[in-house]
């Protein structure tokens, strides 16, 4: 009876360790949830700060260079503010890509390699009064 006693105690004393365990390990993780929370905001908030700040010409470069690497993407026309266009990049890309193996996804990157070059050789003003003010989507 002893020995069952003796057992008892244990498994009691391990099932309370446990538990000391396990709520110290869900103390460290919402601690760690805190921080990387806090961490992703300030991120998030940078983000849309260096965003928000991009300037025209900082625009030509930026879309210029993603027009080039990312051109099948339509990564640059969102950066211009050309949602409509991205979104048929991005169609392009991936449906008539998938059909086509591979063809609608080179035609979208040779897209995107002339509208790369064609952005980053215009001049800051001429490129300002093409894509910005006169919102010319395409070429």
């Amino acid at each position: 009876m002893s020995d069952e006693k003796n057992l008892s105690d244990d498994l009691n004393d391990m099932l309370g360790d446990a538990k000391k365990g396990a709520k110290k390990a869900a103390d460290k993780a919402k601690e760690t949830f805190e921080d990387v929370k806090e961490s992703a905001s300030e991120f998030t908030e940078g983000a849309k700060e260096t965003f928000n700040s991009v300037n025209s010409d900082n625009k030509k470069v930026l879309a210029g260079v993603l027009a080039i690497v990312l051109g099948p993407f339509g990564i640059h026309k969102f950066i211009l503010g050309y949602n409509k266009e991205g979104i048929i990049l991005l169609a392009v890309t991936f449906i008539l890509g998938f059909i086509t193996c591979g063809l609608g996804a080179g035609l979208t990157g040779l897209i995107g390699l002339i509208e790369g070059i064609i952005y980053l050789t215009k001049s800051d003003e001429e490129f300002y009064n093409t894509y910005q003010v006169g919102q010319k989507p395409w070429f």
